[in-house]
């Protein structure tokens, strides 16, 4: 009788350590596996691609904490070096801020530094509304102006305080010039990494950087070279590398994505921003999860509806958005149209944009024609 017991108790010993060996571990592999809370968004563009615009579209949303290119500190302070050797420092940049880790600016900013030393901060609602400010609500849509004007003296230990409050992080970055250089994030179990990939129509690119070339030279001489920037072919030199790396994130997105890139990588048009503000926007959200209120969704309408030109860099006022956006075919000389074309045609094959073959067709191609090749 007593050796039965003993067996008995022998028995389920064995079989709570046969328990304990399997199913644990898999249990802590399955809270390993957990996504994080935080949803981080980064906006993958280009200059002059309506990327100010669309990062005001997450800005404004009360859920997210949003920066505008805070990986400029880093070409500034290393301006000397290549874009694609700045990759590392930028992605590590970015990792960070997703993760509101803000001490990683030290290395690029004053000791003394405060809120309003961050490029562009003014742009973020998050950094205009409490913790960070605390003379507007959560809840407001704030222009930049009026955020400038009166959010600019807190410390910039508000920047990640205020960080840490909300449930997404979203980030626009014009810095990165190969999606590979992200998949360290994209596997990163400590984010929830999402990839909105923002392109625009490369003859409309090439005329607003035109316009804003003094605000762009530093940048250009990163991308190519400050000798390749030299000269009549010096703009086209620029656009032949941006172009050419969007075709790379493009195919390494949607052609060839590995596995974890599945639902985590969006292309956008600006051109169909502009052309249906309120679908896109509320596509964009979805991929982000988050909720298309009605007050954003009166914003979005608003400032796709307005007079203004858009001629600044990084105005994000209010502007007629769809003629703003089709400017280059009544300003833009043919035989510049024509370069463009020639050194951007991989680009425009493969994300839908019409080539215009002479003075004449551009003069008298319809908007819908020109559009007929990059609707989705």
């Amino acid at each position: 009788m007593v050796k039965s017991r003993r067996v008995h108790v022998l028995l389920i010993l064995v079989v709570l350590s046969f328990l304990l060996i399997h199913f644990l571990p898999c249990s802590n592999n399955a809270h390993m596996e957990e996504k994080p809370s935080s949803v981080h968004i980064l906006i993958l563009s280009s200059w002059r691609s309506g990327s100010s615009f669309t990062g005001q579209i997450f800005s404004q949303h009360p859920s997210v904490f949003y920066l505008m290119e805070p990986a400029w500190h880093v070409w500034v302070k290393m301006y000397q070096n290549s874009a694609k050797v700045l990759h590392m420092a930028v992605r590590d940049l970015v990792r960070s801020v997703f993760l509101c880790d803000m001490s990683v600016f030290d290395a690029y900013m004053s000791s003394q530094k405060k809120k309003s030393d961050l490029f562009q901060w003014e742009t973020s609602r998050a950094l205009c509304s409490p913790p960070a400010c605390d003379s507007f609500s959560r809840s407001d849509i704030i222009t930049a102006g009026n955020c400038k004007t009166i959010c600019g003296k807190y410390p910039f230990s508000k920047v990640e305080e205020a960080c840490k409050t909300y449930s997404h992080v979203a980030i626009k970055e014009v810095r990165f010039f190969d999606l590979k250089v992200l998949y360290p994030l994209l596997t990163d179990p400590s984010l929830n990494l999402k990839i909105i990939h923002l392109v625009r129509d490369p003859r409309a690119v090439f005329r607003s950087r035109e316009n804003t070339m003094g605000d762009l030279k530093r940048d250009s001489n990163i991308v190519v070279g400050s000798q390749e920037t030299k000269g009549e072919m010096g703009p086209y030199n620029t656009m032949r590398v941006i172009c050419k790396s969007h075709v790379e994130i493009y195919k390494a997105g949607s052609q060839a994505a590995p596995s974890f890139l599945k639902d985590r990588y969006l292309l956008v048009r600006y051109e169909d921003i502009v052309r249906d503000p309120l679908a896109r926007a509320a596509q964009m959200y979805r991929f982000a999860e988050l909720h298309f209120t009605p007050e954003l969704q009166k914003w979005v309408h608003n400032i796709t509806h307005g007079k203004g030109h858009g001629a600044q860099a990084f105005d994000i006022g209010s502007r007629d958005a769809l003629r703003v956006s089709q400017a280059w075919r009544k300003t833009l000389p043919f035989q510049k149209i024509e370069k463009v074309q020639n050194v951007c045609k991989d680009a425009m094959d493969l994300l839908g944009y019409r080539l215009v073959q002479s003075e004449e067709e551009q003069k008298n191609m319809s908007l819908d024609l020109l559009f007929a090749q990059n609707s989705s």
